[in-house]
């Protein structure tokens, strides 16, 4: 009976709970503009969490040194990157997947891992990374906090991508979300598998 009676002095109550609400949209989140599936990100340095942005915005620091964001490039290269599989084992990370990118803030080169717990921090010796950057140069030209070294040594696999930082937090994202079980599953492999072609697409474009 109270249900008539708020229809009754509401027609639209009824129309109202056959509606959808709208999709949340990401919003620029410096001045509120709504973006696209493909945007802009900033990283947000004390805080190392990643921001949302529009193209104006962004712009605003791109090459600047502003104390508290730095603008996330865009640009996706494979590596032609010289390492043995002695100096993986080297570095003792638990699976065959991590990235590397300097820390402004540490002052140091951060190892991280994807996992299904999100992001974890492996122990990266000084020696370990010059070793790598003494034969790798390109390791010197990356810019701090927002480019990183992404690795892939699956199964027979031996890829190294020069990548912005947002892709590898996309891709502990992606493990993450999909992770089930002891060994994740046949789904989020397919997804990893997906993820690394979308790089190659980005990077032969």
């Amino acid at each position: 009976m109270a249900d008539e009676q708020t229809v009754a002095r509401d027609p639209m109550a009824t129309l109202r709970r056959f509606v959808r609400p709208r999709a949340r949209r990401e919003c620029c989140e410096l001045c509120g503009l709504e973006l696209g599936e493909q945007h802009q990100h900033l990283i947000e340095l004390s805080k190392r969490r990643l921001a949302c942005c529009c193209d104006a915005c962004a712009i605003l620091f791109d090459g600047q040194h502003n104390p508290r964001y730095r603008r996330v490039p865009r640009d996706v290269r494979k590596l032609d990157f010289q390492m043995s599989d002695a100096q993986w084992e080297d570095l003792h990370l638990p699976i065959n997947l991590a990235f590397f990118y300097f820390d402004s803030a540490a002052k140091r080169v951060v190892a991280m891992y994807p996992s299904p717990a999100g992001a974890t921090e492996s122990t990266l010796t000084l020696e370990a990374w010059e070793e790598l950057a003494e034969r790798n140069p390109v390791l010197r030209e990356m810019k701090p906090d927002v480019e990183g070294l992404l690795v892939n040594r699956i199964g027979q696999t031996r890829e190294y991508w020069g990548v912005p930082i947002d892709e590898c937090f996309k891709l502990v994202g992606v493990i993450r979300t999909h992770w089930r079980g002891l060994s994740g599953g046949a789904v989020v492999w397919g997804e990893i598998a997906r993820f690394f072609e979308e790089l190659k697409r980005r990077g032969d474009a």
